[in-house]
């Protein structure tokens, strides 16, 4: 069986030169324990995606934003009791010198958007905010018992749900108990989410005056008609007025989240969308596949069906010629499906190594411990995963009980870490190296093994030591990954459970 042609399916979790040959490399800025030490610094036209190349690999496939991926955790040799050992292992080993990195899930929004499959909570009662944020700080103070040091923290990320459905009273509220006898490095990197049509200059100001630089907008699509059917109507107007509203505050860094593949999504929308992006310059835009999984977001108030949605090399196209416009513009592309102004602290990341890639997504600042807090929210102590319950209920439950609101997790073994490191390199980077001997493992080289065609089809150039994604293979990062992924190729799901790649 090949990968791209089985049907696996895995988590649900987001300047030019002439040629991709002999690129410059150079040694990496702030590397990671087990990272590798050559890194792409070159820039490239990048061409066009080949229909067939298209067809054989869009199955569906993870994001990979961790590894391994959540379906394939193992609860079963998971308890508390190592993750409470992982965290002050951790945390006594990395506090010191990188920071700790901090993860805020707010759930609820006052409308359903019908596109998304995050965690949320739809209603309009505000009453439901302070018992929120009390469950939260009480979860704080929790982990924060656990810690044997000061927590000097690095990075905070406020994300939905819709965070700014919370007043600004409360928004400061919060900030300000999770600071409070914290240390903050410098730099650091706050960044919160927003929905430009629940947001305020009240909240803008708020935020910037608690230390936050960084503001991502829900854009998704200016098309009416596809605001229409998503259920999600917010006019170039709104959208302009909060982002200047930003700008006039000061935030050095605005990002867009722009959707592909929604439906009655046509390029006329793409073109569209993207020439309104242009008007308005956000320094990061983050250009996300649609993720259509019904079996998770159910179908129940939805507008729309299958007929609606792009087919396959019809989404691609709608990539293509986004990014073509971006790229015409200014922006850079960097991973998968991010771009960025060169001026931006993202893009200066990518050319010196320093790029990173958690349950956030990109990041420029990569700390080996990183917490989450709220209902659902996802830790990461590099050893091992750790995710809170998906009920509001049972997770404030649990937190007056005085416990971890931990639902599951996970214990990454020896195999675990050297694939990790390689996925992530290969998401990051375009690129891995096993010239060290903690690098290499069996199922490595099962994985290269599996990748012979896709090697042949000029989307990797694999050598003794190494393995390079060229241009042609940067749409497929998804694919690669997966050819690698040992327990993806284990434990083969029988219902489909992840997004396409493509």
């Amino acid at each position: 069986m090949k990968f791209w042609q089985s049907h696996l399916t895995v988590e649900i979790a987001v300047a030019k030169g002439n040629s991709d040959k002999n690129p410059k490399l150079s040694l990496p800025i702030g590397k990671a324990p087990g990272e590798i030490s050559l890194y792409p610094k070159f820039e490239v036209t990048k061409p066009s995606m080949d229909k067939k190349l298209l067809h054989k690999y869009n199955v569906p496939g993870p994001r990979y934003t961790s590894y391994p991926t959540v379906p394939y955790w193992d609860d079963e040799t998971f308890t508390i009791a190592h993750w409470r050992q992982i965290l002050r292992r951790t945390f006594a080993h990395t506090n010191k010198n990188q920071g700790l990195g901090l993860y805020i899930h707010m759930p609820y929004c006052e409308n359903l958007c019908t596109y998304c499959g995050c965690n949320k909570r739809i209603t309009k009662n505000h009453e439901v905010e302070t018992p929120y944020i009390d469950a939260l700080l009480k979860e704080w103070g929790l982990y924060r018992s656990l810690l044997d040091d000061t927590p000097r923290v690095k990075e905070l990320h406020i994300g939905g749900g819709t965070p700014t459905f919370f007043s600004p009273q409360n928004l400061a509220r919060l900030i300000e108990s999770l600071l409070r006898d914290v240390s903050v490095t410098e730099p650091h990197e706050f960044a919160f989410e927003a929905n430009p049509n629940f947001t305020t200059r009240q909240h803008l100001e708020t935020m910037f005056r608690l230390g936050f630089r960084r503001l991502s907008l829900g854009v998704e699509d200016f098309d009416p008609k596809v605001q229409e059917i998503i259920n999600r109507i917010q006019p170039f107007k709104q959208v302009s007025l909060i982002t200047n509203h930003a700008r006039d505050i000061g935030y050095s860094s605005l990002n867009f989240d722009l959707v592909y593949g929604l439906p009655l999504q046509r390029k006329e929308s793409i073109i569209h969308t993207i020439r309104n992006v242009n008007k308005l310059r956000p320094d990061r835009v983050a250009f996300y596949s649609y993720a259509h999984v019904p079996w998770i977001k159910g179908v129940g108030q939805r507008k729309f069906s299958e007929k609606d949605l792009p087919t396959g090399p019809q989404k691609r196209a709608l990539y293509e010629l986004g990014r073509k416009m971006l790229e015409e513009t200014g922006y850079r592309e960097i991973g998968m499906d991010h771009f960025a102004l060169p001026h931006d602290d993202l893009y200066q990341a990518s050319m010196e190594g320093r790029l990173h890639r958690n349950f956030m997504g990109y990041t420029p600042v990569h700390t080996l411990l990183f917490l989450g807090l709220g209902v659902s929210s996802i830790s990461d102590g590099w050893h091992g995963f750790a995710q809170n319950d998906k009920t509001i209920e049972n997770y404030v439950d649990r937190i007056a009980g005085e416990e971890l609101p931990v639902l599951r997790g996970h214990i990454l073994d020896q195999e675990d870490l050297v694939l990790r490191r390689h996925i992530l390199n290969i998401m990051c980077r375009f690129e891995t190296s096993w010239k060290q001997e903690e690098e290499r493992h069996s199922s490595l080289y099962k994985g290269l093994a599996r990748m012979k065609e896709v090697e042949a089809d000029g989307l990797v150039i694999i050598g003794n030591d190494h393995l390079r994604v060229t241009e042609e293979g940067r749409p497929f990062l998804r694919n690669i990954c997966m050819a690698l992924d040992a327990k993806l190729w284990r434990n083969e799901p029988a219902t489909q459970i992840f997004s396409q790649t493509i």
